[in-house]
């Protein structure tokens, strides 16, 4: 599974971002892919996920107001897009995929991970 993100960025606090999260290799069967991200000096936090087959989200309490998970199914992305930014979003994003059908934000239950997009809101 090879899980590659883009569309980070520097933005000015109220600005939007889009990220992508182009994945490849995926196992058949159920999967969820979700969005996380890990501020400096702090543990990583689940965002938001998505299951591609149903289209089931779930979000953080914090963001969902802001943010929005879709999934293109035909072109294996996912995408997070990210509305009125605060300099509290400033945060490497991960995606990440979980073998499985139901939706969690536990790090510890994803299976396969990206190398992370650095998202960084300026005051």
């Amino acid at each position: 599974v090879q899980l590659v993100e883009s569309g980070g960025g520097l933005v000015q606090s109220g600005g939007s971002l889009r990220l992508s999260c182009a994945a490849s290799g995926l196992p058949p069967g159920d999967i969820v892919i979700g969005w996380f991200r890990q501020a400096p000096g702090k543990e990583r936090e689940g965002i938001s996920c998505i299951d591609p087959g149903n289209k089931d989200t779930w979000y953080l309490d914090s963001i969902k107001r802001r943010f929005t998970i879709s999934s293109d199914n035909a072109k294996k992305v996912v995408h997070l897009q990210m509305n009125d930014l605060e300099p509290a979003d400033t945060a490497v994003y991960y995606c990440a995929v979980h073998v499985g059908r139901w939706l969690s934000s536990r790090p510890s239950e994803y299976d396969y991970w990206g190398q992370g997009t650095q998202v960084t809101v300026s005051s």
